[in-house]
């Protein structure tokens, strides 16, 4: 038996009950033969409650010390976690990311993976431990200091050790059966995808789907790392994530579905800059001003320039919480760039149907928008690539909006309702 990474989420070590749950679901595999190392969470919402912990304390907590501050929920679960399973008979040793030997770099809060040095996690499983190790964490290549890598940075810890460890699979354990057709919060009748390629996971990660963090598939996908997420609260067998479909028992295939999925996102915001000059240069200093913010962006739209006046209009869509700084990047780089004005709508929602087959199957654009409008859904901008349609509407329509896409492109399931155990998401 070969080396098994598993990742359990904040909901699935929630509280001593869970942790105990998923300490017996460690041992049976460590029985089975294999090699185990862990990745855990934070506890149900500890990461949340530290974060309100700090902004009573500092409306800006300042990034090295709001790190080290967000790092503790997750020694907390190790630890505890490295106790319950010693109680069931077994040998396990507790790790923070930075002794684990995940490297990043130095942007706090958000820092990136640059490698994995995993000597002691070897050692430790060589000498018959099962090895846990708290993710969203690692330690800054300059300076040695303790960084995070955002929200479901704990995904990205766990496949990156799980290259760095040569492992046979990475299983990711959340609080749903595995990867739906739309999140089953909204769609009752979604249903339970078998497998998936990187490729749309990643599309599905980008475009709003909670189940697996956008970084940890391109990961996966980069080192080519075969996911399995799965339900912490069940035996069933979830989605598989790869290059290739996994043969059934029968030996035949997988087959591809046209489409895999609709997601949504209502985390995002729209600014506009208003009246730019339609002239080169001028695009590229608005981006440049959000890139130097370090700010994430997402959809762009540009309208045609009005001929009276030669200024024209540009909005793109960027994550909520980096919302004020982007503004404030923009206003003082307003005399340079020599636009009018900015507008701010953080009351968006963005709709994505995924699918490999779109580009070879006509009538999927035209079929996503006639759902859209008969669900009387309106839309504010457009974005697309070979295997993704995303659209911006107002954030009040896009639980009816994706349950009409959905059923439209015939993904309700006729089976019993999914199950969603824990109730986060994660």
């Amino acid at each position: 038996m070969g080396l098994v990474v598993q990742k359990y989420g904040g909901s699935s070590v929630a509280d001593a009950e869970g942790i105990k749950r998923v300490a017996k679901r460690i041992v049976e595999a460590k029985k089975t033969g294999h090699q185990v190392v862990v990745v855990v969470s934070a506890m149900g919402d500890t990461t949340d409650e530290l974060i309100e912990l700090a902004e009573q304390v500092s409306p800006m907590p300042a990034g090295r010390e709001f790190d080290m501050l967000l790092t503790a929920g997750e020694r907390i679960s190790m630890a505890l976690l490295a106790m319950a399973i010693k109680n069931l008979g077994h040998q396990a040793q507790s790790f923070t990311g930075s002794q684990a030997g995940v490297i990043t770099d130095s942007v706090h809060n958000k820092a990136r993976i640059i490698d994995v040095t995993p000597g002691r996690i070897r050692t430790s499983i060589d000498e018959g431990n099962i090895a846990i190790v708290a993710g969203f964490q690692g330690v800054s290549q300059e300076g040695k200091n303790i960084t995070t890598l955002g929200r479901g940075g704990s995904d990205t810890t766990a496949v990156a050790l799980a290259a760095a460890l040569d492992a046979e699979v990475c299983e990711i354990y959340t609080d749903v059966d595995g990867v739906f057709t739309a999140d089953p919060r909204v769609v009752k009748k979604a249903k339970k995808i078998d497998w998936i390629s990187f490729e749309d996971m990643l599309e599905l990660a980008a475009s709003g789907s909670k189940v697996l963090l956008h970084r940890c598939v391109e990961y996966a996908r980069r080192y080519n790392i075969p996911i399995h997420v799965r339900s912490s609260f069940s035996g069933l067998q979830g989605t598989w994530v790869s290059n290739e479909p996994r043969s059934q028992s029968e030996g035949q295939q997988v087959e591809h579905a046209i489409i895999s999925g609709v997601a949504h996102d209502v985390s995002e915001a729209k600014v506009t800059v208003v009246g730019v000059p339609d002239k080169p240069g001028e695009a590229a200093a608005i981006f440049r001003t959000i890139a130097d913010a370090e700010i994430n962006i997402d959809m762009v739209v540009q309208n045609v320039s009005a001929a009276s006046t030669g200024l024209t209009d540009i909005s793109f869509t960027l994550p909520k919480a980096e919302g004020r700084k982007a503004i404030d990047a923009l206003e003082r780089s307003k005399p340079a760039i020599g636009f009018e004005s900015l507008r701010y709508d953080d009351q968006i929602a963005k709709i994505s149907l995924v699918g490999a087959g779109m580009k070879t199957n006509p009538g999927v654009t035209a079929g996503f928008f006639e759902a859209l409008s008969d669900a009387g859904v309106n839309i504010e901008l457009i974005s697309t690539s070979e295997i993704r349609i995303s659209v911006v509407t107002r954030a009040d329509d896009v639980n009816e909006a994706v349950r009409a896409v959905h059923t439209a492109f015939g993904l309700d399931s006729d089976s019993d309702e999914a199950v969603v155990y824990g109730g986060t998401g994660r």
